[in-house]
């Protein structure tokens, strides 16, 4: 049996077509990432280098109750997406391993879950993030875990607003029973005089 004669060009077709197939996929990679960058007010960098998929699992199940999501980028990628949604703050933290938490609505929860994971987990290195358009360091993160729950936020400004209303309104009821005792004092004094 002999072996059948290459075909030339046949081999530059099919490595033309999985090239073309792979930038179609880092295409769509750089898509994705840049809608979440561009949709994220607040997002965090970190190492995850020496951590197993388990634990992976974990920091996002742990992430996603604080309404985060937390995604694996390749850091040629995420440049590219970061400079295409307008947060070129960000290039300076995609070095090495990187994974980056989209923060929701509560961006406290999610630096607390990742600031709680890394003590648990030393090999989750946490490098930074972007707050609004401001680049944080690890510190910053740090220093946004530690402060209330945003629930707790809440209440705190919702009773701060309160107090002043509160005072008015005990002013106001206490001049108001002051002004009817005064009135019943008067009313009082007439009926005395006309017995």
């Amino acid at each position: 049996m002999s072996t059948p004669a290459p075909v030339p060009g046949a081999g530059v077709v099919l490595l033309y077509c999985e090239v073309e197939m792979l930038r179609e996929e880092k295409e769509a990679v750089i898509a994705e990432v840049a809608e979440l960058l561009a949709g994220s007010e607040t997002m965090f960098v970190s190492d995850y280098r020496g951590l197993t998929v388990a634990q992976l699992s974990e920091l996002r199940a742990r992430l996603r109750e604080s309404g985060a999501r937390i995604r694996i980028v390749k850091n040629t990628l995420g440049g590219i997406a970061a400079e295409r949604a307008g947060r070129d703050a960000l290039s300076p933290l995609l070095s090495g391993p990187t994974a980056v938490t989209f923060c929701g609505d509560d961006l406290v929860g999610a630096a607390k879950a990742l600031a709680e994971f890394a003590k648990a987990h030393p090999q989750l290195g946490v490098r930074g993030g972007l707050l609004e358009a401001s680049l944080i360091d690890a510190e910053g993160v740090k220093a946004l875990a530690s402060l209330p729950p945003r629930d707790v936020l809440i209440a705190q400004v919702v009773g701060t607003m309160a107090a002043p209303m509160t005072g008015l309104v005990t002013v106001l009821q206490g001049t108001v029973s002051g002004f009817v005792r005064a009135l019943n004092q008067v009313a009082q004094q007439k009926a005395a005089a006309e017995a």
